[in-house]
């Protein structure tokens, strides 16, 4: 595959990791130099779109009363990211649900927090759903001025970008890679991948199982974005011993457990996939073979059983069931 600069880094509660090629043009940074840019830009994005930071742009607009607020042009990129992912799932990954977060243990930061078993979780878990829209959500009612370079919100109304950040984050730094042959970004298990050179050599990206961390299956990618929405990173115990994770029923505001614990998507860029992804896993086995259809994806239900869903070019480690929807 030739050379290739492999930079590892801590941020947005994952590890980041960037792969950058030789240079199209002399007139790039070294690639060590691009990496050390990034990292600089990754941190700065993590630092001004967290909500666990007071100081944050993203707290900032949060704590705001007015209905209109000024804002930075990567805080209503983050905030248009979320609202995208919420018409393109029909609600169902909506940026929105900062309250219910909250009040299912995610007030504060988990990074560094070990998490809890998910066997355990799986086996004191209520009954499996699919998750389903809130008719009285509030997305809908927020609106990204860039024009006016404003956020139009309800007064009240809380906002989170995590749950589309670190795809927008992996494509982000993957536009400002383009002058290298070959790179790859990966936010935490959200990845975009381009460049000329992985369309003669495509990225072989590993896929672990949620329950044993083993490698299943590799997925050679040559261009956009793969990611993986698994129970087993976000998962903790509540005071009351209740089990909890990130992903959440809009209609219940609670975890939602659907029969998957590991979804990964492919996509045309790391934003789609992860916003695939976790719509897959919102909408159980059934309809996530469906979600999955058109460019491919792995899935993994409570039993531990996975799939493979779909034409992706796929080598896998384990056993697996292939599933090629209509």
């Amino acid at each position: 595959m030739g050379p290739h600069l492999d930079y590892t880094f801590h941020a947005m509660g994952s590890e980041v990791r960037v792969l950058i090629g030789p240079r199209l043009r002399r007139t790039e940074p070294s690639p060590l130099n691009a990496a050390d840019r990034e990292r600089r830009f990754v941190l700065e994005f993590a630092r001004r779109l967290s909500r666990f930071e007071p100081s944050s742009e993203l707290s900032a607009l949060n704590r705001d009363p007015r209905a209109v607020v000024p804002a930075s042009q990567l805080l209503r990129a983050a905030v248009r990211a979320g609202l995208w992912a919420a018409e393109r799932t029909g609600g169902l990954v909506e940026p929105t649900l900062v309250r219910a977060l909250e009040r299912a243990g995610y007030a504060t930061s988990l990074d560094g927090a070990p998490p809890a078993s998910l066997r355990e979780a799986l086996a004191a878990a209520p009954a499996r759903y699919p998750a389903r829209p809130d008719p009285r959500s509030r997305w809908r009612d927020v609106t990204v001025d860039d024009e006016a370079g404003t956020i139009v919100r309800p007064p009240g109304v809380l906002l989170d970008t995590g749950g589309t950040g670190k795809g927008l984050c992996a494509d982000a730094v993957a536009c400002r890679l383009a002058g290298y042959t070959r790179f790859l970004v990966d936010c935490g298990g959200d990845i975009a991948v381009g460049g000329v050179g992985p369309q003669l050599e495509p990225y072989e990206i590993d896929v672990e199982h949620p329950l044993t961390g083993e490698v299943i299956g590799r997925i050679k990618l040559d261009r956009g974005g793969v990611a993986t929405s698994g129970v087993n990173v976000r998962i903790w115990q509540r005071p009351d011993g209740a089990y909890a994770h990130h992903l959440l029923d809009p209609s219940t505001g609670r975890p939602a457990w659907t029969g998957l614990i590991g979804v990964t998507a492919i996509a045309g860029s790391a934003l789609e996939a992860e916003t695939l992804s976790k719509l897959a896993r919102l909408v159980g086995p059934d309809a996530a073979r469906r979600v999955l259809a058109d460019r491919g994806g792995v899935i993994v239900q409570d039993s531990g059983e996975v799939e493979l869903v779909g034409s992706l070019v796929c080598r896998m480690t384990a056993p697996a069931r292939l599933l090629v929807a209509s």
